[in-house]
């Protein structure tokens, strides 16, 4: 589990990766894991879809 303040740093890493348009397996965190959960969120909110990206 995480306190609030390791979701927060979770999402906004997992963002930081969304923009950076890394592959989502480089999450660090394992299955089943709150944190998971907040990264992809993070990753999903921030990455742009493919045609997002060509505008």
């Amino acid at each position: 589990m995480g306190t609030r303040g390791d979701l927060v740093r979770a999402i906004n890493a997992g963002a930081a990766a969304g923009r950076e348009r890394l592959p989502v397996t480089v999450c660090p965190y394992p299955q089943g894991d709150l944190r998971r959960s907040a990264w992809v969120r993070g990753y999903a909110k921030a990455r742009p879809l493919d045609d997002e990206a060509a505008e």
